[in-house]
């Protein structure tokens, strides 16, 4: 168990380059199942419902895609809504791109890619987002992404993570269980809740990054813990 008052910094299972491939590709999936459960796309639709416009095509890069699942449903968003856009996911970890592949809407819009998001520094972006992926950064990593979001992401970016939180942190092994998901998420899980962050925290680091004015801590049920950046 942890103790919540301190961000835990243990290094997760996901994280391992050593991690067999069948073994990502299963907690993926899993990982996939718990972010339906917990209603995990809805702060970054509800973001791009209030920046987006049906007038303006957009260009999306989604940093840490994982198996692709917020790539898909924002384009299954953008047709509802009748929006036209360019949607590209990008991942550090190459195995991510074959199970996103295999999950790939027919005609859909969406590029995955491997590698580094800085790499992509040249290319034009509307909007950056991420999900799940800034407690997994070290403190100067993530500095170095909230600077990369603000000076390329033209129409505005969004941070969509967890909230170290005593009820999320105690319900999670009772949800894992039920989802019966991979054991590397159910073990995983609990870390993940504990190296995330409160609100205080978040605005210390937009504050060090000259961000306060333009950026916004904002809470979603249940449990996620989102900043926001509207142009």
């Amino acid at each position: 168990m942890h103790n919540l008052s301190i961000r835990a910094l243990e290094e997760e299972q996901m994280d391992s380059v050593d991690l067999p491939d069948a073994d990502y590709a299963a907690a993926l999936q899993g990982l996939g199942r718990v972010n339906i459960a917990t209603l995990a796309v809805r702060p970054t639709l509800d973001f791009l419902c209030r920046a987006a416009r049906r007038d303006r095509p957009f260009r999306l890069l989604d940093v840490g895609f994982g198996d692709g699942g917020m790539l898909r449903s924002i384009y299954r968003w953008s047709r509802r809504n009748g929006l036209l856009c360019e949607l590209t996911g990008i991942d550090l970890n190459s195995r991510s791109k074959a199970v996103a592949r295999a999950l790939h809407p027919a005609g859909a819009p969406i590029l995955y890619r491997s590698g580094d998001y800085a790499d992509l520094a040249h290319e034009p972006w509307d909007f950056i987002v991420s999900s799940l992926v800034t407690h997994h950064m070290s403190d100067a990593e993530r500095h170095a992404f909230l600077l990369f979001m603000e000076r390329h992401a033209t129409r505005g970016w969004f941070i969509n993570d967890l909230h170290r939180h005593g009820l999320a942190y105690r319900s999670f092994p009772l949800l894992a269980r039920l989802l019966r998901v991979h054991p590397i998420v159910r073990e995983d899980g609990q870390l993940s809740i504990a190296r995330s962050f409160r609100p205080a925290e978040w605005r210390a680091m937009l504050a060090a990054a000259d961000l306060t004015s333009v950026a916004h801590v904002r809470r979603y049920f249940p449990f996620r813990l989102c900043v926001e950046r509207r142009r």
